[in-house]
């Protein structure tokens, strides 16, 4: 596993005086750094039509952006390319557990890891992104320039796909080394080339917006088939315009919408399933022979094996205010207060033993769950 180290900075600090702030580098965040996975693997990845990737060459100031799956990679040229491939986490396990470290963040922020191959002069150019990111160097080196956020800054399409920005003044302007780490807040723009052959790890962080949460409860709504109280006025009264729409009806109108956020049941669900709702496909491995509750029960009595999560799962709870909506990958579970602890052993480790689970004394109804999400190859044998 992967010790984080933030410079001589505790995570409370970091979180107080930089996180979503300002930009941060951080030197040796991962002390003698090793690659979870190698530019070949990469490629591998990006051959495949259900994982994202993308190659971008700067030849010549002359951008292009070509997305995958790729059968070939002559576009990868031996300077001035980049091959990126999103959600390495859901088909990498190895490299999944790079996102760990940063899991101070809560699990439904963290999105997804992509990680990019550049060669000499290799980048995407200056940009912006409107989420924290963390970028890891692995292999090589790559020269960065980080600004401070700028709403006065200009943005412009490079081509099809690639969004860029004006040029900026740093405050950042470093070559980072393997096991190096830069902190980029939402907004910052910055830009990055490689020096020599380089891997990079982006850690990203989803921010939804305003659109994005009421387009998903609308949908939420119209899927649960709620929503179908109507709009009443039973204490009308004459008026002299017969045009006019008075504000104690605009106020009636907004109370019949906020009614439905106020609804906690439906708001609580639909948020479980929109947070844990995976961006991309998994790589999910049913077992072939199926367990028991029975067998389970038994192996977390009587076994001591380690349970890993798979990679890109998200898995996150809400405490009501008599039971727990467990939420993995876009489903909702209820299950009992009681099970909390076991909840968040699920939740909160990568791995967790089945002794461990056993002395948390979990329900009837966490075991059929927990027995249902193994059988699914969500959680598996890490032996």
């Amino acid at each position: 596993m992967y010790q984080l180290k933030i410079n001589d900075l505790t995570i409370e600090t970091f979180l107080s005086q930089y996180w979503q702030k300002k930009p941060l580098l951080i030197k040796q965040g991962f002390v003698d750094f090793v690659d979870p996975i190698d530019a070949n693997e990469l490629a591998g990845l990006a051959m495949e039509e259900s994982i994202e990737s993308r190659l971008i060459t700067n030849h010549n100031d002359q951008w292009q952006a070509h997305q995958g799956p790729f059968e070939d990679f002559s576009l990868l040229t031996p300077t001035n390319s980049t091959l990126l491939v999103q959600a390495v986490d859901h088909w990498h396990n190895d490299a999944a557990q790079l996102l760990e470290p940063f899991r101070f963040i809560p699990n439904w922020r963290i999105d997804d890891l992509m990680i990019s191959y550049s060669t000499p002069q290799g980048g995407v150019g200056p940009h912006l992104d409107q989420y924290d990111v963390f970028i890891v160097q692995g292999q090589g080196s790559r020269h960065w320039r980080v600004g401070l956020k700028d709403n006065n800054l200009k943005q412009f399409t490079k081509s099809k796909i690639l969004l860029q920005v004006e040029q900026f003044d740093a405050v950042i302007d470093c070559i980072l080394q393997p096991g190096d780490i830069l902190y980029i807040p939402p907004g910052c723009p910055h830009e990055g080339y490689a020096v020599e052959n380089a891997i990079n790890y982006s850690i990203g962080f989803r921010a939804p917006n305003q659109q994005d949460l009421l387009s998903s409860f609308a949908d939420h709504i119209i899927d649960t088939d709620s929503g179908q109280t109507r709009y009443c006025d039973a204490n009308i009264a004459p008026r002299k315009s017969k045009g006019e729409v008075t504000k104690a009806e605009v106020n009636n109108i907004k109370a019949l919408m906020k009614s439905l956020l106020e609804d906690e049941e439906l708001f609580n669900q639909w948020l479980g399933t929109t947070l844990s709702q995976p961006k991309h496909e998994m790589d999910l491995a049913p077992l072939e022979d199926l367990i028991s509750e029975e067998q389970l029960m038994h192996t977390l009595e009587h076994e001591n094996i380690e349970l890993e999560r798979l990679g890109g799962t998200r898995a996150i709870y809400q405490l009501n205010n008599d039971d727990i909506t467990l939420s993995i990958n876009g489903e909702n579970y209820l299950l009992h207060k009681a099970d909390l602890a076991a909840v968040r052993a699920l939740t909160d480790q990568l791995i967790v033993a089945t002794n461990e689970l056993y002395n948390l004394s979990p329900s009837e109804e966490f075991i059929t769950l927990l027995t249902t999400l193994i059988n699914q190859g969500i959680w598996f044998s890490a032996e």
